[in-house]
């Protein structure tokens, strides 16, 4: 997501150039900073040896994938068989994480929730199995327009799946944005849970109240904040850090620089993200 100008094996050299250990890769058809979903081994191969060359391991893939609690089998079986590709393609590049929509739920959409949710849980079982055979972990990312909203939900959602290859993505930035909880509130309450954090900072626009039409991004008309380099924004990153790691949280942090979506917001990945590492980094936690 944050380089979107440089193609997977040039954004794997500018993580190597900037001091980072390892890179999220998206798999989305027609990004050129992506795997396409349907991805051949030619390309894999391409992506691994480069990471390899580099010394940056690849962390996480990250699909666009949503309906998983869909009424409709016919979507929500290719739902599944399109994680269970990027299954397989975590087990060839060595990836552990698979970042996860919790379902689709559109703002104001409360039809059937129930039955939705129940197959949302059949959805992640399945999945779980699936992720555990590999030794991949599917992460559920706190997220509007999903069924993991806030840390409250994520968890009872985790509790119910009650799948170990099945876990959440704490994403305060998130939380913060769509008005839930405080990372004070949400650590407490889903950080057994958690497997992978994303990090990334904001700031208010003011007298804006947040909307999404869109599960992956709010449209720029909706939106109710800026995106900024991590440590320039409000989202107080010592103190959540001090905080996971007080609860035994020692796994990634992955940089959700969101100039993919947002790019008259932050500078290149180039500038951006090497900041945002270095100011991480001075973090004693």
């Amino acid at each position: 997501m944050g380089t979107p100008e440089y193609t997977v094996c040039e954004a794997i050299e500018l993580m190597h150039r900037i001091g980072a250990d390892g890179i999220e890769i998206v798999v989305q058809d027609d990004y050129c900073s992506g795997l396409p979903c349907d991805c051949d081994e030619n390309t894999l191969s391409e992506v691994k040896q480069c990471a390899e060359k580099n010394g940056i391991q690849i962390i996480c893939l990250t699909p666009y994938n949503s309906y998983f609690n869909s009424l409709d089998e016919t979507v929500r079986q290719r739902e599944i068989a399109a994680i269970k590709k990027v299954i397989g393609y975590c087990d060839y590049l060595g990836a552990k994480y698979i970042r996860i929509y919790g379902g689709n739920l559109a703002a104001g959409d409360t039809e059937k929730l129930t039955e939705r949710r129940a197959k949302l849980v059949e959805s992640m079982r399945e999945l779980g199995d699936a992720a555990a055979e590999k030794g991949v972990t599917l992460v559920i990312e706190n997220h509007f327009n999903t069924m993991a909203v806030s840390a409250k939900e994520s968890a009872s959602l985790i509790e119910e799946i009650d799948h170990p290859a099945v876990r959440i993505l704490y994403d305060q930035a998130n939380l913060t944005f769509t008005e839930n909880e405080c990372y004070e509130e949400a650590i407490p309450v889903q950080q057994k849970y958690v497997k992978y954090i994303h990090v990334k900072d904001l700031v208010f626009k003011e007298g804006v109240a947040f909307s999404s039409s869109n599960v992956a991004h709010p449209d720029e008309s909706e939106r109710n904040v800026y995106t900024r380099i991590v440590g320039e924004g409000v989202v107080p990153w010592p103190q959540i850090l001090r905080a996971v790691k007080e609860r035994g949280y020692d796994g990634w942090l992955s940089l959700e620089y969101e100039r993919r979506w947002h790019p008259d917001d932050i500078p290149d990945a180039s500038i951006g993200m090497k900041k945002s590492l270095e100011y991480l980094r001075q973090i004693q936690f």
